[in-house]
C-alpha cells in the first residue's frame, strides 16, 4: 500500500521529483502540505483545500489527545471521516508540543511527564502512547515519538536528545509492528542533532539504520540561520537513503522549501502560510507583503500577477486592504488561501522544472527575483 519512487532528479542540485503511494492517494512531490493542527486547516474548508491543490494536509496528536479526544474520534471513525479529508494525512507524533507548549515537569527515557497547556492537567507521553494515538487517528503517516531541542543548544544537550531519540524510535517501532501494522499506515523516523554535523550523522545513521519507508529531518526552522539549515541538509544529504521520502519538519518560508527541495527534501509543512495570512502579510513572486500598507490603498491589481489562486484572479489590493484593515474575517481567509496556494504552487513549479530538466534555472530564478520586504509593490 505505501511505496515510494524518484521519477526524475536533477544532475546538478540532486533535487527529486518522486511518487509517494498511501492508502489514501498517490502524493507527487516535492510537495508542501498544510497544517490541520485541530483536525482543521485554518480558515479553510476540505473542498477549498482541494481547489488549491493540497495532496496531503497534517494532523497534531499532542492537540487531538487533548481536544475532543481519541475516543471521540475513534467513535467518528478516524480522523479522515471525523473531518471529512479523503486525500492521505500526516499526523506528528506530539513530542514538539510536549516540549514547545506543554508545561514540562520530568522527561526520562521512559516519558514524559508534562501539564496541559489548556487546563494544567498532568500528561503522561511516551512512543507507546504516541503510536496508540496516532494509530486511533488512522493517518496514512505516522511519526516517531522524538526528543526536538531548542536553539541555541549545547552540544551536550543535543547528544542527550539524539541518544533518546534512537531510544524512543525503537520502541515507536516495536508497538507500531505489533499494533498499527495492518498496510494502512506508514511509520517515519526523525533525524535529530541540532546544527551538529557529527549527531546529525549519528542521527541519520541510527535512524536510518532501523529502515522505516521514509524520514523526516526535526530540529531546524527552530531559530538557527538560514545557512546553518542548509548546511545540515547538505551533511544529510550525503547519507540518507535516495529510495525514500524525506521530510522537513516545520519549514514553510518559500526561500528555505526552495533550497530544500534544491538538497533532496521531498515533503514539507509549516503554519507560516496560515498565521502570516491571519495576519494579513502574504507571499508573492517578488517577496512579502504586509497587505495594511498604506501604499496599498489604491493599488487596484492584484497580490501577485502571477498567482492563480481565488483571492488574486478576483481581488484587488486596495480591496484585500479594506477587508484587513476593517477586521474583516473574508480578508483573513483569502489571505490564507492565497498563501497557502502560493506555498503549494512553489512546489508544484520545482517538480515541473525538476522533470523538465530546469531546476537550476528555477532556482536561479526565485532566488534573484524573491526579496523579503514588506514595501515590496510589483
Amino acid at each position: 500500500m505505501f511505496e515510494f519512487k524518484v521519477i526524475a532528479q536533477c544532475p546538478v542540485t540532486g533535487a527529486r521529483a518522486g511518487e509517494l503511494t498511501t492508502p489514501h492517494g498517490v502524493i507527487h512531490t516535492p510537495v508542501f502540505m498544510p497544517v490541520g493542527t485541530l483536525a482543521t486547516v485554518k480558515a479553510m474548508s476540505p473542498d477549498e483545500l482541494e481547489a488549491i491543490g493540497s495532496q496531503i494536509i497534517l494532523g497534531n496528536t499532542y492537540h487531538l489527545y487533548l481536544r475532543p479526544t481519541p475516543e471521540i474520534i475513534a467513535k467518528a471513525g478516524g480522523l479522515h471521516s471525523f473531518m471529512n479529508w479523503k486525500k492521505p494525512i500526516l499526523t506528528d507524533s506530539g513530542g514538539f508540543q510536549v516540549f514547545s507548549l506543554a508545561r514540562l515537569q520530568k522527561i526520562t527515557d521512559k516519558e514524559v511527564i508534562c501539564r496541559s497547556h489548556i487546563d494544567g492537567s498532568l500528561l503522561t507521553m511516551s512512543p507507546e502512547w504516541s503510536m496508540k494515538m496516532q494509530g486511533v487517528l488512522g493517518s496514512d503517516i505516522a511519526m516517531c515519538f522524538d526528543q526536538c531541542c531548542e536553539y541555541p543548544a549545547t552540544h551536550e544537550k543535543a547528544e542527550d536528545a539524539v541518544r533518546r531519540t534512537t531510544i524512543w524510535a525503537k520502541r515507536s517501532r516495536d508497538y507500531f509492528m505489533a499494533n498499527n501494522d495492518t498496510g494502512k499506515q506508514a511509520l517515519f523516523g526523525i533525524v535529530q542533532g541540532s546544527v551538529y554535523d557529527d549527531l546529525r550523522k549519528r542521527s541519520a545513521e541510527e535512524i536510518c539504520g532501523m529502515d522505516f519507508p521514509g524520514y523526516a529531518i526535526g530540529g531546524l526552522s527552530v531559530g538557527e540561520e538560514h545557512s546553518a539549515m542548509y548546511h545540515s541538509l547538505d551533511v544529510l544529504n550525503e547519507i540518507m537513503p535516495k529510495d525514500k521520502p524525506r521530510y522537513l519538519m516545520g519549514v514553510g518560508y518559500p526561500p528555505n522549501i526552495v533550497e530544500g527541495i534544491a538538497r533532496g527534501v521531498d515533503m514539507f509543512d509549516c503554519v507560516m502560510p496560515t498565521r502570516n495570512g491571519r495576519n494579513a502579510t502574504v507571499f508573492t513572486s517578488f517577496g512579502r507583503l504586509n497587505m495594511r500598507g498604506a501604499s496599498h490603498a489604491e493599488e487596484f491589481f492584484p497580490m501577485d500577477n502571477e498567482c492563480d489562486c481565488y483571492a488574486c484572479r478576483n481581488f484587488s489590493r486596495s480591496y484585500l486592504r479594506h477587508l484587513a484593515m476593517c477586521g474583516e474575517i473574508l480578508g483573513a481567509r483569502l489571505f490564507t488561501w492565497h498563501n497557502l496556494r502560493f506555498t503549494i504552487r512553489i512546489a508544484e513549479k520545482a517538480r515541473e522544472a525538476i522533470i523538465e530538466g530546469r531546476f537550476p534555472d528555477f532556482l536561479r530564478d526565485f532566488t534573484e527575483r524573491f526579496h523579503d520586504d514588506n514595501n515590496i509593490n510589483s
